[in-house]
Parts: C-alpha cells; structure tokens; sequence
C-alpha cells in the first residue's frame, strides 16, 4: 500500500476541525486560562474553544509529512477564527521529547482562506499563492455542497460528525485512488528494445 500524500490538505473550520459556528456559537473575547491552556469564549456559561480529539496528531502527521496544510472557512468571523486557531494550543507530538512544549494551532496552518465566500474562490486563491495543481489537493468539509471544489480537481472527502483518523485514513485513500503514482521509467523488454 502506498503511503504518497497530496501537496496540499485543506480543512473547513466549523463542524469539521471544532464542534461549532465560530460566527453564532462563540461570543468574543477569547481567553486562554493561564495555567490550563483552555480557549473560553466570554458568554456567561463560557465556551470551550478546542479542536475534536484526534485533530492535534493529525496536523503533526501532516507538518512531519511535509505537506501544506490549509484550512478553508467561509465563515462571516474572519478576525475571530484566526484569534481562535492562534490561541488554541496543540500538544506535542505523540511520543514526543518531553521538554517539547505545545504550540499554537495557527503555526500549523501554511495558508489561511478565512473569509465569506465559495469554496472555489478559497482553492482558486491557495492554487494562485501555492501553485500547488489542483489534484494535489485533498478538502475535508461537514458541508456537502462544498464538493463543488472537485469541479476544480481537487478530491473531497464529507466530515459528518468532525475530522478523525478514521475520515482523514478515507480521505487519504480516495485521493491516492484517484491519483496513483504515475511510473515515469521506460520500460525495456530483455531485448533492450522499448515495451
């Protein structure tokens, strides 16, 4: 089985990464506790700003991979999902040296598309800043009329109840089903002669 990624993976924020609308579920100002780490909205019974369970490990696999990590939102709260992504803090890694300490979600993200608009507007824009193509990249989104993104190329994979292992493994194989390695070598019959 291969193990090939694609150059670039780009997460929807809401519902997909965090179990919320960040523009009508999270009332601003944001806070990390001191000594907790913990991300709180400022609503009377405050909000727990936090990615599902296996996200963190799922951007460190991606960052040691070396691919471009994206994340996609057409959400009406720009300025308010960055300050959430800089404030939450992501462990280190699984098996890490125990002096690594965790760091701020955002460091993970290589483009940032954060604004209300088509998600074909978002992949128009990371393919332009990128210049990674199209079939490089692979979209994980709760919504399933944003897989109009494959119209451009890119191969999109539904999150129904957040991002976990098991929808980034299915992901992973659709795009590699997709796009199996291309073998650029001649081949040459026992003869010397091209097959």
């Amino acid at each position: 089985m291969t193990s090939r990624l694609p150059k670039l993976v780009a997460f929807d924020l809401d519902y997909t990464l965090w179990d919320f609308w960040i523009d009508t579920h999270v009332h601003p100002p944001l806070k990390r506790h001191h000594v907790t780490g913990k991300v709180i909205d400022s609503q009377r019974k405050p909000k727990t700003i936090d990615f599902y369970r296996d996200v963190p490990q799922i951007m460190h696999r991606l960052q040691a991979a070396g691919v471009t990590i994206a994340a996609c939102s057409r959400t009406d709260a720009p300025s308010l999902a960055r300050e959430a992504l800089d404030l939450i803090l992501i462990p280190p890694r699984t098996g890490s040296d125990s002096s690594a300490k965790p760091i701020p979600a955002i460091k993970f993200f290589d483009q940032l598309e954060i604004y209300p608009s088509s998600k074909i507007k978002h992949f128009k824009k990371l393919h332009e800043k990128t210049g990674i193509p199209y079939d490089e990249m692979l979209f994980f989104d709760d919504e399933w009329r944003n897989q109009e993104v494959e119209e451009l190329g890119v191969t999109f994979t539904l999150v129904p109840n957040g991002l976990s292992d098991r929808i980034l493994e299915k992901g992973l194989e659709e795009w590699r089903k997709r796009h199996p390695v291309q073998v650029t070598e001649d081949a040459v019959g026992v003869d010397g002669i091209l097959i």
